[in-house]
């Protein structure tokens, strides 16, 4: 079965670079640069059911949006990345950089997918 993911993050880089590796995985991925237009991706989108999202980001942080998103949608799960940001409690977090294999391994403890 397919997921839908919906990553975030501000580096178009790193988002582009994310999204590759879930669709490696077998994730269908939705990608969006910022928590606000995350959030309209998700009041849209009712089939998304993972959120990755960068911590550090201007306007609303990750924090904020797992937060606001898991309000709109309780059963999402969230995995927050962060290459500089100690891990608060409530949801599970990825260190920058990281490998496929890592993420796959991060993803199947936390999610239950890929």
């Amino acid at each position: 079965m397919s997921h839908i993911v919906l990553v975030v993050d501000d580096d178009p880089d790193v988002l582009d670079v994310i999204a590759a590796m879930l669709e490696d995985l077998g994730c269908e991925v939705l990608c969006a640069p910022s928590g606000d237009e995350a959030l309209d991706v998700l009041t849209h989108n009712q089939s998304v059911t993972i959120l990755i999202t960068d911590i550090n980001m201007p306007g609303m942080d990750g924090h904020e949006l797992a937060e606001r998103a898991t309000r709109i949608r309780p059963s999402l799960k969230v995995l927050q990345l962060s290459g500089r940001e100690r891990r608060r409690e409530g949801f599970p977090m990825l260190r920058k950089p990281f490998s496929e294999e890592e993420l796959a391994r991060v993803m199947q403890q936390t999610t239950g997918v890929c």
